[in-house]
């Protein structure tokens, strides 16, 4: 489990094709001492993607993604060079500072448009179809792995609001209308629709 509150962002550094198949097998480096303490085996949130290390250096991990991971999320669009948002796996006991995340993406959202707004950046989301129904104003989704609070929606469209410093530490001020991005609902939000239906 994860928070979206993202703690390092890495850099694709090598992506290999596994076997004769579409799975790959890709290798992320690390800020210096960030994988103090990691293990073979951990899981770390790239991008708001779950992945489990399968290899370890000081300052790369290495992972590997299956062909369906690669065409439901932003990974199979990934380069050399692409930069991700990081966030290793909670412990007990740790600050929950954004809210509580599984690292399964639920689809992709389109970026329609950033708006500066005061001293932050108001940024529209389209969401894919059958996900609108879960995303509430003032409720909680991850993008690309970061815990954000929903500011407006409308029909399958809604709105957040990136402060400076969440620009900084993530890589939201790489993005563009008309790109992607990976989209986790609230979980909250998942359990209480499907408890109407059954109620229904």
């Amino acid at each position: 489990m994860f928070t979206g509150i993202i703690t390092a962002i890495g850099v694709v550094a090598a992506i290999d094709p596994i076997g004769e198949g579409q799975d790959m097998r890709l290798a992320i480096d690390t800020p210096e001492g960030w994988l103090t303490g990691a293990e073979i085996g951990a899981s770390i949130a790239c991008s708001g993607c779950c992945l489990t290390v399968v290899t370890l250096e000081t300052n790369r991990f290495t992972v590997e993604v299956s062909a369906e991971s690669l065409s439901k999320t932003t990974l199979g669009g990934w380069k050399v060079g692409s930069r991700i948002n990081m966030e290793r796996a909670l412990k007990m006991g740790d600050e929950m500072g954004g809210h509580v995340v599984s690292g399964h993406v639920d689809g992709l959202a389109e970026v329609l448009s950033e708006t500066p707004e005061n001293g932050s950046t108001r940024w529209l989301f389209q969401l894919p179809q059958g996900l609108a129904r879960f995303v509430a104003p003032k409720g909680s989704v991850t993008i690309n792995g970061v815990s954000l609070t929903v500011n407006e929606v409308e029909g399958a469209t809604f709105g957040v609001n990136i402060i400076p410093h969440t620009s900084t530490v993530t890589t939201f001020d790489e993005l563009k209308p008309g790109q992607r991005v990976n989209i986790e609902i609230d979980m909250l939000a998942r359990y209480v629709a499907r408890l109407q239906e059954f109620n229904a």
